[in-house]
Order: structure tokens, then sequence, then C-alpha cells
């Protein structure tokens, strides 16, 4: 297979950017698409070529396949690399891609349909004999074959689109009344993502962690895994925050898992770049949930823990080159983690936040990443996913990963617009968290306890986290009538978060 030359970037945003970043380093040249609310966008000005894809939303721009196969035939890209969202887990987009003699960077559609489409994979684990959980074995296609699976296997159940992943799709119903109403809009916001409106459902099980394992596979029978990421942070069955390795996870419990993972990825002879993901109790018993025949968002964690850069991987990898490390070579160093920085305002229910960027300020210093798709002058807009950039920190213990996040956090500054900064800097601060001790549950419990988890075992450091709650409390309502905003609150109030931790602590240890 000869090698790549010139890739098609069919995404938008920080993730094109990152592929874009990819190809200059290995002297591929890079084209990037966009449509006409992306004109200006910070891919678009670093990629060698970009082309007009068509009007602002999604399924007239970046889900056309069509459009796609046709500016890569103008540019003369020899292969494309989908991203994550869009059309990154449509086995129909990547046969076509293939038909018209370019080279497609990720897994075959055969591997694509058996394991990216989530019944079908369902279907290949439990004849495989893997733990999985309760649910529908084929789509639901009316609310009456809906509410008979939910009677069958009990309230709650969870709503989840076949195709695509990141949370889209997914609604949780406890009652007839939800269920009825969440098919109706799972299947839509399903559509509208990923051009393929099949939903079905899954037994909502509580109190669990959510835990992958990323693989990596050539094309010559090589497959490994490199460690798990916890993902166990969620708002809206959308990561917020991502880590690893998972304080969950002894070396006895990766082995079985990344066993699981790589007999998964062999049965569906798979190659590129996936991730195997699971539930897992109390009891460290885990169940596999589905597999994502993507790049994940959270991929720069497992980069930042094992050295491997995942997009030159998969370049390598769809040049039909082996892996450059055997699953021996595979060692986890240190502790990463990572913040989705998300255009959404945290003190008024994260509704979205758009308008211009005016000004920003991005964190740096030792360990320090930022994937980011944001700049001075950039809108973000009502079509695309709120996330807005990433904020990765490499640290020798995740106790020194939580601080340097922590001051990473600070640093931050976004104008002109809101963001979750201020609610991922009280997770930093939040004692349940530094403790490890968390479930998909987690950000749920602490927004309805107004940011604090207290425990009885916590030695009477419940007053200190109640002072530091009541007083951000009272910040949150100062920073409602600022006149600015500065990483999603005023700039005072950014400040005075950690400043009202830190005056609590001190008030603790003079009693």
């Amino acid at each position: 297979m000869p090698k790549i030359k010139k890739v098609l970037i069919a995404n938008r945003g920080e993730i094109a950017l990152r592929v874009v970043r990819a190809c200059a380093e290995v002297g591929i040249q890079s084209v990037a698409v966009f449509s006409e609310a992306d004109r200006t966008s910070l891919h678009v000005r670093a990629a060698d070529e970009a082309y007009l894809i068509g009007p602002p939303p999604a399924s007239e721009s970046y889900l056309k396949i069509g459009a796609l196969l046709e500016t890569a035939r103008r540019a003369g890209a020899d292969a494309v690399h989908p991203g994550y969202g869009f059309l990154a887990e449509n086995a129909d987009f990547a046969q076509a891609v293939l038909d018209d003699g370019l080279t497609w960077i990720g897994p075959s559609p055969a591997a694509m349909r058996m394991l990216g489409d989530k019944l079908t994979a369902r279907r290949t684990a439990e004849e495989a004999g893997l733990p999985i959980v309760p649910g529908s074995d084929v789509a639901v296609d009316d609310t009456e074959a809906a509410l008979e699976v939910a009677n069958r296997i009990g309230y709650p159940v969870l709503i989840k689109a076949s195709a695509g992943g990141g949370g889209k799709g997914m609604r949780i119903a406890r009652s007839r009344h939800e269920l009825e109403a969440g098919i109706r809009s799972a299947r839509s916001e399903a559509q509208s993502s990923f051009a393929s409106g099949k939903v079905y459902l899954e037994k909502y099980l509580e109190a669990v962690r959510h835990v992958e394992i990323q693989i990596m596979a050539d094309t010559h029978g090589n497959i490994i895994y490199l460690g798990e990421r916890e993902c166990s942070i969620q708002r809206r069955y959308q990561k917020l925050i991502e880590e690893s390795p998972s304080v969950a996870v002894d070396a006895d419990l990766r082995a079985r898992m990344g066993a699981v993972a790589v007999a998964a990825a062999r049965a569906a002879s798979y190659t590129s770049a996936g991730t195997v993901e699971f539930l897992v109790d109390r009891f460290k018993n885990f169940y596999f949930l589905e597999v994502n025949t993507r790049l994940q968002v959270e991929h720069p964690v497992t980069e930042m823990v094992t050295g491997v850069d995942l997009v030159l991987e998969q370049f390598r990898v769809a040049s039909g080159r082996p892996l450059r490390m055997q699953q021996s070579d595979v060692r986890l160093r240190g502790h990463a983690m990572e913040c989705r920085i998300a255009a959404e305002n945290p003190f008024n229910n994260f509704v979205p936040s758009l308008g211009e960027i005016t000004a920003v300020s991005e964190p740096s210093g030792p360990g320090v990443r930022v994937d980011s798709s944001i700049y001075r002058g950039g809108r973000v807009s009502i079509y695309y996913d709120p996330m807005i950039a990433k904020l990765i920190v490499w640290a020798p213990s995740r106790a020194h990963a939580i601080l340097r996040m922590r001051r990473a956090l600070e640093e931050y500054r976004v104008v002109g617009i809101q963001t979750n900064i201020p609610f991922h800097l009280r997770v930093m601060q939040s004692l349940d968290f530094q403790r490890g001790r968390m479930d998909t549950n987690f950000v749920e419990r602490f927004l309805k306890d107004g940011g604090r988890i207290a425990h009885q075992d916590d030695d009477g450091l419940e007053d200190v986290s109640a002072m530091a709650s009541a007083l951000v409390s009272d910040r949150k309502r100062l920073a409602g009538s600022a006149a600015h905003s500065v990483s999603g609150g005023s700039e005072a109030d950014v400040q005075d978060v950690g400043w009202a931790w830190r005056t609590a602590g001190r008030r603790a240890g003079l009693r």
C-alpha cells in the first residue's frame, strides 16, 4: 500500500486541527472542509487547503457524503480521516471512500458494521459469551415495542442511538411517560447527528463506573490495548472529565478487561484505533457496553500516559505498516486527566452560551496540553456541539494531576461567552473526586448538593465543605450581575472560587 500523501479531514473544530497538526509532523498535506458557519475557524486556517462544503446545518454540510467525496476528488486527496462524531462511525461513508479509490483512515466497513453499530456489537458480544447489560436485541421501531422491552427488563431504562456516540441520542426513562417522550427526542437527535434515527433500550445501571479500554490494531494481525480511561464523570450521558489510569482498576482487572477488548477486536478483524467500553461495579465485575470504532474525544489522556500518538499510529496502520510496539512494550507512566471545555453556563443549568469570543488566554506550563478550536474573534454558533476545547494535564501521580489541573483551570480565561470552567474547578475541589469515589451518578448528586458531596466518614470536613459551598453560592449570585464574562463568570468570581475553599480550610485549621 502506498504512503499517504494528502488527507481530507471530514470534520471540524479541535479534532480537525488535531489531525492537521499530525499531518504536518509527518509531511502529509492536509485538506480541511468547512461549512459557512466555520469559514474563519482555526482548522481552516491551519490546513494546507480548505474547501467550503455547504450551509451551517451539519445535515447540509458535514454529513453530506457526496459533497465530501467530491471535495476529496477536487483536492486530489488520497485518504480521508473522519475524526469523531458526524460520519466517523458510518460504515456507508467508509465504504464510499474505499469505492472511490481512497484510503480510509479507520477500521474496515465490515468491522464498523459489526462493532460500530451498538445493536450488532451487543449481539456479537453476547454470542462470544461476554457479560452484557440487559436490553433489546433489535431496534425499537415504535413506542409499543419500547414499552414491551421496558416492562420486561424493568425501569429505569436507557434509550440509546444505535449509530454514533458521544452521548447523542441518549435518554433515561424512569416511567412510561418519560419513555414515550424520550423515544421521540432520542430518534430526532440521532437522526440529525448521525443520519440514522435507529434506537434501542438497555437497563439503566446505577452506581457503576464507566471504564473504557483503548485498542490499536494493524493489518498484520497485531492488536494491543493501551490501558484504560475512567469516564464516570458525566452529565446527560456526555463525558465531562476523563482520566487514565482509573483508581478502580488494578493490574489484574486491567489485564482481564484488556484481554476481552482484544478478543472482541480480533473477532471482528478490527484495524486502527478503537475503544471498548465497559460498566464496572463496586465488586469489580465488568459488563460490555459498546465499541466505538473511531478515535475518542478523550484519546489525549491515553497518549499522555503511554507516549503513543494515536493519530500517527492510525496513519501507519492505514498505510499498511505494522504497529511499532507489542503488548509487552506498553507501560503506563504517571497520571493524565482531561476536562472538556464547553460553551455552557454552569450557573444556569448548563444552557449553551453563544456569541463572539472577545478574548482568550489558554494555560500552559509543565504537563499542560490544550486541544482547542477557539480564538479571539471566533464565534460559537448554535449548529454544533458546545465543546470548544480540551484541557489535558499529566503529572507523576493522580494527586499531583488534580493540583495541576486546578492550576491550569484557574489560568484559563475566555471572555465573551460563558464556559463550564467554574464547574470543573469545583469538581477538582470535591473531596469525593479527590479520593476517587465516583460513579456515573456523581455529577447529578454533585449538582443537587450545590457542588459538594459529603460522607459521614469525612471526619469533620463536612463543615469545611459546607462553608465553602455557601461562599461559592454567594459568589454565584454576584456573578449573575457582572457586566462581563471570564471563563464562564466574572473574573472576581473565578478567582474567589479558589479563595473561598482556601479560606474555609484555614478556618477549620484554626479551631
